[in-house]
């Protein structure tokens, strides 16, 4: 009786209480690291979408501000090369997406698509050597490759337009949806609409790019000696 009385253990249900309180824990921790994963997921994707955003903004601005005052063999004879419309442009650039401002000059065309959701960005680079490099492209059409980079994705509207290069106009100078002009434009703007919007994610801006090259496309320059 004294060595029945003095034993010790765990009845059915004290046994059933201890491993249900075990899952309950088990599971607690486990929506924890559930809720905890997808906040991270969420964060990073937020992080990777400000800093498309920041770099579409300097690709824009390093392609388009390194303009090239050059010709090119479309046509019956050569014409400057820098041509846009709304929703494209095609120029030649000293900077490339590659190689950065060291890099060879680029011949570089934006186009709008229509993306999966709404529209999108796209620009394409070619190597530029001589006016000669520009005849596959000379039809005008549109030339994705999968080398292509998407710039801006999810647009409601993307549009380009081209103010006039006049002495002292900035900032009241008029813009253009074309420009098939001899010379380059003062500047080039892109309008973006985002089909969506959020406070947690930097908006998609406007981008206007000034044109400083003052060079005349068709001139020929002789140095005085």
């Amino acid at each position: 009786m004294t060595a029945a009385a003095g034993t010790r253990g765990f009845t059915l249900i004290e046994l059933m209480i201890s491993i249900t309180l075990v899952a309950a824990l088990a599971t607690g921790m486990l929506m924890a690291m559930r809720t905890s994963l997808l906040s991270m997921e969420k964060i990073n994707s937020r992080l990777q979408f400000n800093r498309r955003v920041m770099g579409m903004e300097r690709i824009l601005t390093r392609q388009i501000g390194g303009v090239m005052p050059v010709m090119s063999d479309c046509g019956p004879g050569r014409i400057p090369i820098f041509l846009g419309t709304p929703d494209s442009l095609r120029l030649v650039s000293s900077y490339s997406m590659a190689e950065g401002a060291r890099g060879y000059p680029q011949f570089d065309e934006f186009h709008v698509v229509k993306g999966e959701e709404g529209v999108r960005l796209v620009v394409t680079e070619h190597l530029y050597t001589s006016p000669s490099s520009t005849a596959p492209v000379c039809a005008g059409e549109q030339s994705i490759t999968p080398s292509s980079l998407i710039v801006a994705d999810r647009l409601a509207s993307c549009t380009f337009s081209y103010r006039e290069a006049l002495p002292d106009a900035f900032p009241s100078a008029k813009w253009l949806p074309v420009w098939d002009r001899a010379d380059l434009p003062g500047a080039v703007k892109i309008e973006m609409t985002p089909l969506d919007s959020s406070p947690a994610l930097l908006p998609v801006m406007n981008v206007t790019v000034p044109i400083r090259i003052t060079r005349q496309v068709r001139s020929f320059y002789e140095d005085l000696q």
